[in-house]
């Protein structure tokens, strides 16, 4: 009895612990959702695909090409084959969201800054995303419509 109950508590301490960003990800959800996104439970995340999002996301400044955000327990993708594509690395981020809780953000941005001063590409380089490539296996980034 005692195992379930501390995986309980466990959960319950990653899901405070990353809140902060989990509800920014509901923010950008809720009014995606009401522009045509579909948003449904998955585990303990909720995905958001399609509707306006998509169009939202690509306009977004980027080098590369944005196909999916993961923000907390949120996890907004462009379009449901996207969500197909990339929810094994987007749960690797969630996994760093509960780990760093509201230190992921800046430890994210200080780690992108971090590589571009070396030299190296921001996001390739970035350990919080070469740790997502790596557990979560690579992805095709094209995405339907290009």
């Amino acid at each position: 009895m005692r195992p379930i109950r501390s995986r309980r508590l466990t959960l319950a301490a990653r899901l405070l612990w990353a809140a902060p960003y989990s509800v920014l990800g509901l923010l950008a959800a809720l009014p995606a959702c009401a522009l045509g996104a579909r948003l449904r439970r998955s585990g303990r995340t909720l995905e958001c695909t399609g509707g306006q999002l998509g169009r939202w996301m690509q306009r977004l400044p980027n080098r590369h090409r944005l196909v999916a955000l993961t923000l907390g327990h949120v996890i907004l993708a462009v379009d449901a084959p996207a969500m197909q594509r990339l929810r094994a690395h987007e749960l690797v981020h969630v996994r760093q969201y509960e780990l760093w809780g509201p230190f992921f953000g800046p430890a994210y941005l200080l780690e992108s800054l971090w590589q571009t001063l070396r030299g190296r590409d921001a996001y390739l380089a970035n350990r919080f995303e070469r740790e997502a490539y790596a557990k979560g296996g690579p992805f095709l980034t094209k995405h339907h419509d290009q």
